[in-house]
């Protein structure tokens, strides 16, 4: 039987958008006061869906909700539920890592974005996104996506690391304490590597 917190959190997971949120609305409006028109929105690339894509140019741009992508400044793991979280965040970023090097594969460029590179400055999104389109650079925002989170003790978490960049899934890990913050909030102080 359901508890109240788990109809709570369901009804609450129902409300987060997968597309058109905030953030991707600022980029786009950004970009058509830069110029840049034309675009498709949630449209079909060789690798599945892309927030806003280019077909004739083989444009793709991403979004990546700090979350739902393993943002390594902005992202805190639930405390319940541990093991179904682990597993959404590695098959999330496994899922980019595949569509980011399939759609390089097939030479386009692709931008991917953190939704608080957007949110902060949504003109330096653009910015960032207009140069890597023209000058047909592949940009990947912050290389690293957290793929594990393990609790040390209440204040100090060993977080995995990866990168997009390649096939190879190595991961590097680093000691944090817990931030239980929101993106722009509050950033938590790394405590050096492993």
């Amino acid at each position: 039987m359901p508890t109240e917190a788990s109809a709570a959190r369901s009804e609450n997971m129902a409300r987060i958008r997968g597309a058109h949120t905030e953030p991707e609305r600022l980029l786009r409006l950004a970009l058509r006061e830069a110029g840049f028109r034309g675009y498709r929105l949630n449209a079909r690339t060789p690798a599945g869906r892309a927030d806003v894509v280019w077909a004739s140019k083989r444009w793709a741009i991403f979004v990546d909700g700090c979350f739902w992508h393993g943002c390594p400044e902005h992202y805190v793991m639930p405390r319940s539920n541990v093991a179904f979280w682990q597993r959404k965040l590695r098959e999330n970023v496994s899922r980019d890592r595949a569509q980011t090097l399939k759609l390089r594969a097939n030479d386009w460029v692709v931008v991917r974005l953190w939704e608080h590179q957007v949110r902060i400055d949504p003109g330096k999104a653009a910015a960032r996104t207009i140069l890597a389109l023209t000058s047909s650079r592949t940009y990947l925002g912050s290389l690293s996506r957290v793929i594990s989170v393990e609790f040390i003790d209440e204040t100090i978490e060993r977080r995995g690391l990866t990168t997009l960049r390649t096939c190879d899934a190595k991961s590097r890990f680093i000691l944090r304490h817990r931030s239980t913050h929101k993106a722009g909030i509050r950033r938590s102080l790394v405590l050096g590597g492993s």
